[in-house]
């Protein structure tokens, strides 16, 4: 069994979010926690530990989007399929999270460029492959080579409304990419509505959750290790009561 891990680490002063929301880590190491271990036990002297150590902790400062996460329903809007209360990460069903995987291949095209149903056949054609329900399709980006570079966040494609319904309307419910988002760069999002002033420009693929509710995987990594098919997805979110997304250590299996 071959074990292909998917998920990108959470660490500090790495561009993986926008300014405002990366994550924080202050690192405890041995000696700095002996008047902790010290309260536990009154009169206990530093010496009488092995090497003189206590323990080693960290404490994190992040958000439920932080690292590689799953999205829950939730995050999207508060309803999915067309009125229903959307479920929360901690009701998302597990049986979607352990699945066989798709990988569609979107390199090619540019950042920004927004991907269309089309896009998503074409490319099923070309690697051979008949969607099944509840497969788990991720899709590599140009942003995955780009992770932690001041580009990260503004790079790679995005998947469109269309697209993300023609895989939701053909039982997929839980979808990946290794860009930052599942939908085009905000930036590049933010110039049309500037142009425009279309709100549906905004978020147009989480927003397809608003009508068949489902789950994305965001800041995936190294898919590009990964063939088009014959893997398996392990994706199981940390149970976070009511939140709208979980950090999850994303894997593939080969088999």
């Amino acid at each position: 069994m071959n074990i292909i891990d998917l998920s990108i680490p959470i660490e500090n002063d790495v561009r993986s979010d926008p300014p405002g929301y990366t994550p924080h880590i202050e690192y405890v190491n041995h000696q700095q926690s002996m008047p902790a271990l010290q309260q536990f036990f009154p009169g206990l002297d530093k010496q009488s530990m092995p090497d003189g150590e206590a323990w080693a902790i960290e404490h994190i400062t992040l958000n439920t989007h932080n690292g590689t996460h799953l999205d829950a329903p939730w995050h999207f809007a508060s309803t999915m399929d067309q009125g229903t209360p959307a479920i929360t990460i901690d009701q998302v069903p597990l049986d979607w999270c352990f699945r066989p995987g798709v990988k569609l291949d979107f390199r090619r095209f540019s950042d920004g460029y927004i991907v269309t149903a089309q896009d998503v056949a074409e490319e099923l054609a070309r690697i051979g492959h008949e969607l099944q329900p509840l497969d788990i399709v991720i899709v590599n980006t140009a942003a995955g080579a780009r992770y932690g570079q001041d580009n990260y966040v503004s790079s790679g494609c995005g998947m469109g409304r269309e697209a993300t319904l023609y895989l939701l309307n053909r039982g997929i419910r839980v979808t990946g990419t290794d860009a930052w988002s599942w939908d085009v760069p905000f930036t590049v999002t933010a110039g049309r509505f500037a142009e425009s002033n279309d709100a549906d420009l905004i978020w147009e693929g989480h927003k397809a959750g608003r009508e068949i509710g489902y789950c994305h995987l965001e800041k995936l990594h190294n898919l590009e290790s990964l063939p088009s098919t014959g893997f398996r997805v392990v994706c199981f979110p940390v149970k976070i009561k009511g939140a709208s997304a979980g950090w999850t250590r994303a894997v593939a299996i080969l088999d």
